[in-house]
């Protein structure tokens, strides 16, 4: 059944509304449908459990593992954010070959937090590149989105050459049925060579990502904790009508620089010392958090 043309601008961000001309499920990660509400981006925080079972650095049970996430998912939603994204951080040095023990840890880790976040916009996504196995314990977990890496065009990650896989990931979505499950796609992500797509401005990656039906794009800087570019923010921001993220580097002093962005993803600020591996600190995400509400207002 072809979707409206009509634009929803729910709270915090922006509808989506693709090139095509057809209307998106508002189902999340931010959107509550029909509430207009206009630059006031939702913060998104980042839950990075300790490393999952098999993997270099792993050794907690999995008892452990979960009691962590959910412990840290608790001070975000304390703490008033948006959304929680869970993701296996932790699993130095990343694969492109994620094994069943990593899904089902994730699986199980997601669905804790679920039990504890249950209004909270809550995805996942699960290094490196394994999209179509975050779709399924998405699913599974009822979770409302997932963060893709490597949707359109080839780069050389740290784990090797990635391909575009927005035509099997979308086609695997509708296969399992999951299409209220959100897509937010990283473009010329950080951590990766984009020497291959050199002559492909941000601004045309954009728009290729939009065209190949991304439910929203998420923009970085070159690595973890780096600050994104403003101007880059803005130029993708007016090339394309779904939204826009900023997926790292934001903090307490330099939220005001993002604010044209549909949402803020924060980990490393969040963190004691502002190191990704460290563990949450809650007095940084309440005191980033009354900030963003009084910038709000």
């Amino acid at each position: 059944m072809p979707r409206k043309t009509k634009t929803v601008f729910p709270p915090l961000c922006s509808s989506l509304t693709d090139p095509l001309k057809r209307e998106h499920e508002v189902s999340g990660p931010f959107w509550t449908p029909k509430i207009c509400c206009y630059r006031n981006d939702p913060c998104e925080s980042l839950t990075s459990f300790s490393s999952t079972s098999g993997t270099p650095l792993g050794c907690m049970k999995m008892f452990q593992i979960t009691e962590e996430a959910c412990r840290e998912a608790e001070i975000y939603r304390e703490a008033g954010v948006d959304g929680v994204i869970i993701e296996n951080m932790h699993d130095i040095p990343y694969s492109f070959s994620v094994g069943p023990e990593v899904c089902s840890c994730m699986t199980a880790v997601c669905t804790a937090v679920r039990s504890i976040c249950p209004s909270l916009p809550l995805g996942v996504q699960i290094l490196s590149s394994a999209n179509q196995q975050a779709l399924a314990v998405a699913l599974a977990s009822g979770l409302d989105f997932i963060r893709a890496e490597g949707f359109i065009f080839s780069h050389v990650a740290d784990e090797g050459l990635l391909n575009a896989c927005a035509g099997d990931l979308l086609r695997y979505r509708k296969q399992i049925g999951a299409e209220h499950v959100q897509i937010f796609t990283d473009i010329k992500k950080k951590h990766s060579s984009h020497a291959l797509t050199s002559d492909v401005s941000i601004e045309e990656t954009a728009r290729a990502a939009e065209f190949f039906l991304s439910d929203g794009l998420i923009i970085t800087g070159t690595s973890t904790g780096v600050q994104a570019d403003p101007q880059e923010l803005r130029a993708v921001s007016q090339s394309v009508r779904i939204p826009v993220l900023i997926g790292s580097g934001v903090t307490y002093d330099n939220m005001e620089r993002y604010l044209d962005a549909s949402g803020m993803i924060i980990g490393s600020h969040f963190k004691k010392g502002g190191h990704w591996a460290d563990t949450v600190d809650p007095e940084k995400v309440k005191k980033f958090m009354e900030k963003i509400r009084d910038l709000r207002t």
